[in-house]
């Protein structure tokens, strides 16, 4: 019998084989409607069997819990697990991604029905934006009526809150037919606070080996840890493979502790891309601490860099607070993360207290991801605002047209592109004691940041704060999709040549065929011409704010690209035509 993943129930000739990992457990049973089906030892901890009585959408337990490797939890993750087929009729094939422009999206407020069937029907309006890569927020499975899915307790269930499993694949499905490639937010630092079963059947899932600031950390090193490395990077094998996805980011792996020979990153990685049989997939990861060994020796494709977003949030703002401590939003700094990738690359962060970053010099811009809004840092803000809200237009039009026609990958969060009206807050339903719990973890998180009254911060155990950040399609600027859909359409895969701060407020990056002038200041007339990098000829063709109406006088708070000076062939150094003969 060949089963597909080595844990888990599925469909065979003649009933279900279930297999789990459980060495807690002296015995252990199915139960199906009271019924109990013993299941037989397999060897280093594991039960499995065959339920002849079992089909597809069969409701079981394992004992008294549901399956650690439930592939769905129609009733949460206090319910019974569902035997579900993974058998489904695709219709077209992964479209090959060359150039990423990533779009994150929470399927839950994407649409007022938050819905993956929903969500297909705007998946058009973002193919003919420019983008090529959804960034679906977490599915695995979580309890209450909404969230995040950063709290998720069954890594192999997609959340009910959205569908069926086969809604997500009718989805991927969608977004291949129109060229669009589907990644994964997962999960593998933590698991949620409520709902989390495992260690009814391990007492090894977890250690205190390590410390992990939302909860306890996940055993990749220690005893019993060779199921627990199994656990992970099959499901990331899984998502791969059932439901075609086109690559993973890996949530805050600063948080993945492992001293194993191979690191648990790399075998997640290794194993995903095994999955993808050949096909192209990414894989990109949130790492804090700014590691390139996940770049240079776990293989993966990029890493976020917080360090852009946290420059331009201090260049719109003006506010050096929390993490933004350390960054001015200087030209200097854009000039050095388009160079260099990213700006901390082991100096002493006093917000840390520590040396922060590794030297990520050599490292090809486009395994930086960038980005003037995320989840998170939306969230992180008095209201959950969007940027367009939080500073002047000019300004935030200049760095958008940066993020989008550097060379870094850049990163679009749900709503950016129609300047939403809409806010972006952090919800999370739970039950009464732990909601207050994780209300009042809130407020002191967010004590960092003075600007910010805690006291007014909305509830994120609120329904209206959930409801509150459901996208508005109806108030859509259409002016601000059209600016980014300009932008998206003149981003081209040219190297950077160089970059270099011109003046004061204004700085430029060098391509092959343009330049591109970013002004955060005012205006102002480049007199003389003393940058190398300018040299050559060149014709205004696009601003974010005033013409150029003359060659190097630069209209203030404003990013303008330069083409090169269309010439006459003899001035190009053309042979005329009779010099043929």
């Amino acid at each position: 019998m060949q089963r597909r993943y080595p844990i888990g129930a599925e469909l065979i000739d003649g009933g279900v084989h279930v297999r789990v990992w459980a060495p807690a457990r002296e015995s252990l049973a199915v139960v199906i409607d009271g019924c109990e089906f013993p299941l037989q030892r397999d060897g280093d901890g594991y039960f499995a069997g065959v339920v002849e009585h079992a089909r597809a959408g069969t409701l079981y337990k394992l004992g008294e819990y549901p399956d650690p490797a439930s592939r769905f939890q129609p009733e949460g993750p206090h319910g019974p697990s569902m035997v579900i087929d993974p058998a489904y009729a695709w219709r077209h094939e992964n479209p090959a991604i060359e150039r990423l422009v990533l779009y994150e999206m929470h399927v839950g407020t994407f649409t007022p029905e938050g819905t993956f069937r929903a969500a297909i029907e705007k998946l058009p309006l973002l193919r003919d934006l420019g983008v090529t890569m959804l960034e679906v927020m977490p599915l695995s499975d979580f309890p209450g009526r909404f969230g995040w899915g950063y709290d998720g307790v069954d890594l192999w269930a997609p959340t009910r809150l959205y569908g069926v499993p086969d809604d997500v694949r009718a989805f991927v499905d969608a977004a291949h037919a129109l060229g669009l490639g589907v990644m994964l937010d997962v999960v593998y630092n933590h698991f949620g606070p409520d709902g989390c079963y495992l260690g009814q059947f391990s007492s090894t899932y977890f250690t205190k080996t390590y410390e992990n600031e939302w909860g306890e950390a996940i055993n990749y090193d220690g005893d019993g840890s060779a199921a627990v490395r199994e656990f992970v990077s099959e499901n990331a094998a899984y998502w791969i493979d059932e439901f075609r996805l086109d690559g993973l980011r890996l949530d805050a792996t600063q948080s993945m502790h492992d001293a194993s020979e191979e690191h648990v990153i790399a075998l997640i990685t290794r194993r995903a891309r095994e999955a993808a049989k050949g096909r192209r997939i990414y894989v990109i990861a949130e790492n804090e601490p700014q590691d390139v060994r996940l770049l240079t020796e776990y293989g993966l494709d990029a890493l976020w860099n917080d360090d852009w977003h946290h420059s331009a949030m201090v260049a719109l703002t003006g506010r050096r607070e929390a993490y933004y401590t350390d960054y001015l939003g200087t030209p200097n700094e854009f000039v050095a993360m388009a160079s260099s990738g990213f700006l901390y690359q082991g100096q002493w962060y006093s917000w840390q207290k520590k040396k922060r970053g590794t030297p990520s010099g050599g490292i090809a811009p486009r395994r930086f991801v960038c980005y003037l809004q995320n989840h998170d840092q939306i969230a992180n803000s008095a209201r959950g605002e969007r940027i367009h809200k939080l500073a002047s237009r000019d300004d935030v039009r200049a760095l958008t047209a940066l993020l989008l026609l550097a060379p870094q990958t850049p990163l679009l969060f749900q709503g950016q592109e129609f300047a939403a009206s809409t806010p972006f807050l952090y919800f999370a339903d739970h039950e009464p004691e732990l909601a207050e719990a994780v209300a009042k973890g809130r407020r002191e998180f967010l004590t960092q940041f003075p600007s910010i009254d805690t006291k007014t911060t909305a509830p994120p155990h609120a329904m209206e704060t959930f409801l509150a950040c459901k996208l508005d399609w109806d108030r859509r600027d259409e002016e601000a999709v059209a600016f980014h859909r300009e932008l998206l359409r003149m981003r081209r895969d040219e190297a950077l040549l160089g970059a270099a701060v011109v003046r004061d407020a204004l700085f430029v990056l060098r391509f092959e065929s343009r330049l591109l002038l970013v002004n955060l200041g005012g205006a102002v007339d480049v007199d003389p011409v003393n940058e190398p990098l300018l040299a050559g000829d060149w014709t205004p063709v696009w601003s974010s704010g005033d013409a150029m109406t003359k060659l190097w006088n630069v209209p203030g708070h404003a990013a303008v690209v330069l083409g090169r000076t269309p010439c006459a062939p003899t001035d190009c150094g053309a042979t005329p035509a009779s010099a043929d003969r």
